[in-house]
């Protein structure tokens, strides 16, 4: 996807999200953040979103702290978060190309990877929103959602801070099946080891596959749909091990 593109889903994402949650209203639970309730989720989306948008704005290149969580809550919190999501929407517009910054992943520019984390970081919180709301979820664009399986696999449980490890060395495959995509993820002590490859080619054998369209593995593999959702075939262990231990709010 493009740096664009990905701008385009922060802004779309983030207004579906904030409609869901206002239908949903404050108290709701949100079933796919156990513990969590709309109040929640909208205070820890939009201090994410002002936070990412201290970078693109004002340029830091190390780390920079978010300015925690408002004590917010109704039609002041949604509009603070609707406040707070368009700066960072027109944060992202306004970024030079070159724009010099910290980030966390690797990507080709640091706009790149602001874009596209927050695409993503809106994208799953707007299923959580609507989870709340009660109803079917909107559909996950298909380059968006092979665009969040990639930087999931091979970029979010690449991190030294992923709690997916066995002592046990074990692979897992992801495999599309209405895209020729797919990434074997090689599980160990160490963090998840993910390598790209389509499904066209040949592969070596793995322990354990899930295979389903690219909108039902991105939220299965984010843990916001079951893995009965998903095809899984031989061991089951591999993809326990993955809902078990990849969860990130």
């Amino acid at each position: 996807m493009e740096i664009v593109e990905h701008i385009n889903s922060v802004s779309e994402q983030g207004r579906s999200l904030a409609s869901a949650a206002e239908e949903a209203g404050p108290g709701a639970t949100v079933p796919t953040c156990p513990g969590w309730q709309v109040r929640n989720l909208l205070r820890h989306t939009g201090m994410v979103h002002r936070w990412a948008t201290a970078f693109v704005a004002e340029g830091h290149t190390e780390y920079h702290p978010d300015g925690g969580e408002p004590d917010l809550d109704g039609a002041e919190l949604l509009a603070w978060f609707r406040e707070g999501h368009g700066r960072l929407t027109d944060a992202l517009k306004a970024a030079p190309d070159d724009l010099d910054c910290w980030t966390f992943l690797p990507a080709p520019s640091p706009l790149a990877f602001w874009a596209r984390r927050q695409a993503h970081e809106t994208t799953i919180h707007r299923v959580d929103a609507e989870s709340a709301r009660g109803g079917p979820l909107s559909p996950v664009p298909h380059a968006l959602a092979l665009d969040g399986i990639d930087e999931l696999v091979t970029g979010f449980h690449a991190r030294p801070k992923s709690r997916v490890r066995t002592d046990t060395p074990r692979t897992l495959r992801v495999r599309v099946t209405d895209a020729d995509a797919a990434w074997t993820v090689r599980l160990s002590a160490g963090p998840p080891q993910a390598v790209r490859g389509g499904t066209s080619s040949e592969q070596e054998p793995v322990d354990c596959e899930l295979s389903g369209t690219a909108e039902q593995l991105y939220l299965a593999l984010w843990n916001r749909l079951p893995l009965s959702a998903v095809t899984l075939t031989g061991d089951r262990g591999p993809a326990l091990l993955w809902a078990e231990n990849s969860g990130i709010n």
